[in-house]
C-alpha cells in the first residue's frame, strides 16, 4: 500500500497556484538568483518575472520537483537574456569594485560575497553559480552555455582561484578598496 501511494503522490503535476506559492514564498531567494546571475537590478528583475512566467505556464512539471523548476526557469532566462560566452570578457571583472554597489537593496549589500561572485565576469559567474551554487553538473553547464565541457571546468577553477585570493585580500588588508566600497566596516 505505501509503494501504491508513493506512486499517485509522484505523478501529481504542479498548478499554477503551486508556483504562485513557491515564488511568493521563495521570492528573495529566486531574486537573489536572477540578481547574481545577470548582475544588474533591472535585468534581475526582468529575469525573475520571466521565470515566474515560464513556471506558470508549464503544465507537465511533478509538484515535488516544482520549486527546483523555478531555478532553472531562471537560470534558463538569465542565459537567453545575457548570451554568456567564453573568452567574451578577457580580463575578470574582479580588479575593480562591483557596479551594483549603491544600486542593489540594502539587504544584499550587506553581503560583500555576493559582490564578489557579481564581480567576475559573465562566463565565469554563470559557471560558478550553476555548477557549484545550483549544483548543475559540468557536462549539463555546457548543454545550456553551448560551450564545451573543459570550457566549463576551466571557467569553475578560475572563478573558485578569483573568489579565494579575493578572499584572501581581504582577510591580510581589511581596508581593501573592494570591502570598504561594499559597505563592509
Amino acid at each position: 500500500m505505501t509503494q501504491k501511494c508513493k506512486d499517485t503522490r509522484s505523478n501529481v503535476y504542479a498548478t499554477r497556484r503551486d508556483f504562485c506559492h513557491i515564488y511568493v514564498e521563495h521570492m528573495n531567494g529566486l531574486f537573489l538568483l536572477s540578481l547574481l546571475l545577470t548582475a544588474d537590478p533591472t535585468r534581475a528583475e526582468q529575469c525573475f518575472l520571466s521565470g515566474f512566467e515560464d513556471s506558470v505556464r508549464n503544465n507537465y512539471v511533478f509538484k515535488e520537483r516544482a520549486h527546483s523548476w523555478a531555478r532553472r526557469s531562471i537560470t534558463l532566462r538569465a542565459i537567453r537574456l545575457l548570451c554568456p560566452h567564453q573568452g567574451e570578457e578577457t580580463e575578470s571583472n574582479g580588479a575593480r569594485p562591483s557596479p551594483l554597489i549603491g544600486n542593489v537593496p540594502a539587504e544584499v549589500q550587506a553581503y560583500p560575497d555576493f559582490a564578489r561572485i557579481v564581480a567576475l565576469n559573465s562566463f565565469e559567474r554563470f559557471v560558478f553559480i550553476m555548477s557549484i551554487l545550483e549544483r548543475y553538473s559540468a557536462q549539463e553547464c555546457s548543454l545550456l552555455l553551448g560551450c564545451f565541457r573543459r570550457d566549463v571546468i576551466n571557467a569553475q577553477v578560475t572563478a573558485v582561484r578569483h573568489l579565494a585570493s579575493v578572499v584572501t585580500t581581504t582577510e591580510t588588508q581589511p581596508e581593501n578598496d573592494f570591502v570598504s566600497s561594499a559597505g563592509v566596516n
